[in-house]
């Protein structure tokens, strides 16, 4: 083949028409789409070109992206299947490598979306987060804008510094129109919006909120549970050495049979403290009426949790901050570690939990976001480029729809 004079000596990067540089006698191929299970290739005669601009480049063509050995629709319908089905049965359906795929979907990512920056316009409530990808403290951060439910920005680690990087890329106009943030209590995201964002609302997220609260349960559970476990074995020590001289009674065994319940009570009991009572089965109500009378002090936790948790439902931002005010002297004095520490980290974001209240805002979708990162890293059976992995991310948490061969470009999606 050979592409037709308005678009030949092309550059292949600003699509330029250029003058040509030097002719090649080498015959070029591209890897095309099957045809009835037959590898098909086009051929074709390459030559150079000097791009004012660019300089000494090999020419475009037509029918595929710069540096590929694939067509514009190979790469296409790789990037499309990749979305759908796994990267290995997408490798092994076109007979490309494992790594190939991931450079597919980069070139298709660039091509559909040639300029990423316009998503980066005109935000007004946005969200962050990070998230895993791999084992061993592998962590992205990333950004969605509320309004679109889509993914902005992304980037590989996490902390102070990669949120100012993001921060930093805006313009500042860009960065004004800035008017609500949430994500979870890091300071680092505090101390990034002070610094960038001074009139920006920071909200933390109810979700993250009441896990604090779940957190400070379980430790206090995990200790009750430890309690007793120790006092399980103190009975069966003194159970033991009254059967060695003979004066075991039938009260002993059934206090070890009580302390053995207890223990295993309080221990199967994660799920029954950590639900809101709306969401309780009859075996879980059972439990917590059985701790109410056995082990006060988780039930006083308990009831802590449940409070801040009504709280965060509340609808009046003024009626809030008084019954925080209440949740925390409650924290404070009611003599568990766990939650008087819960009390004072409240405390300290007490204004950025009213502005969730007062705003309505969520973290929801950044995280129904991170659970489709999820999915696309399983699916793929895990990324080895980070930068592929974030091309994927792109397109997927996006309104963006890859196109396939000959078919028409469906609208995407509001």
């Amino acid at each position: 083949m050979r592409p037709k004079n308005r678009e030949s000596d092309r550059c292949p990067i600003c699509g330029r028409h250029c003058s040509v540089y030097d002719r090649s006698s080498i015959i070029r191929s591209w890897r095309a789409l099957d045809f009835a299970g037959i590898l098909v290739y086009i051929n074709a005669y390459t030559q150079r070109i000097r791009c004012p601009k660019h300089g000494v480049l090999v020419a475009a063509v037509p029918w595929a992206f710069h540096d590929s050995g694939f067509t514009k629709s190979f790469d296409l319908t790789a990037t499309w299947m990749a979305e759908n089905l796994s990267r290995s049965a997408v490798a092994e359906y076109l007979r490309i490598d494992w790594k190939t795929v991931a450079r597919c979907i980069t070139r298709a990512r660039k091509y559909i979306e040639p300029d990423p920056g316009k998503r980066l316009d005109n935000l007004v409530n946005i969200g962050i987060d990070e998230t895993s990808y791999r084992k061993g403290h592998k962590y992205i951060t990333v950004i969605v804008n509320h309004d679109t439910n889509t993914v902005v920005w992304a980037s590989n680690k996490h902390g102070k510094e990669i949120f100012s990087k993001f921060l930093e890329s805006l313009t500042p106009e860009q960065r004004a129109s800035i008017k609500v943030v949430t994500g979870d209590g890091a300071r680092w995201i505090d101390q990034c919006i002070e610094e960038y964002l001074p009139n920006c609302a920071r909200c933390v997220d109810s979700f993250h909120v009441v896990e604090w609260a779940n957190e400070a349960l379980d430790a206090l559970r995990k200790e009750a549970w430890r309690d007793a476990h120790q006092e399980l074995k103190e009975l069966k020590k003194t159970v033991k050495r009254k059967r060695g001289r003979g004066a075991l009674k039938d009260k002993d065994s059934i206090a070890v049979h009580k302390a053995e319940e207890k223990a295993a009570e309080i221990k199967g009991s994660a799920y029954a403290l950590g639900k809101a009572p709306e969401h309780l089965t009859n075996k879980q109500e059972t439990q917590l009426a059985e701790i109410a009378v056995s082990n006060k002090r988780l039930y006083r936790g308990y009831l802590l949790k449940e409070q801040l948790r009504l709280i965060l439902h509340m609808d009046d931002a003024d009626e809030a901050k008084e019954e925080l005010d209440r949740f925390f002297w409650r924290a404070t004095h009611s003599r568990i570690d766990e939650f008087k520490e819960l009390g004072h980290k409240i405390r300290r974001h007490e204004e950025h939990i009213l502005n969730t209240i007062r705003l309505k805002m969520s973290n929801a979708r950044i995280e129904s976001t991170n659970n489709k990162i999820k999915l696309i890293i399983r699916r793929a059976f895990g990324f080895r480029d980070v930068e592929s992995m974030i091309d994927m991310i792109m397109l997927v948490c996006s309104n963006i729809k890859v196109p396939l061969p000959n078919r028409p470009i469906a609208e995407p999606e509001n």
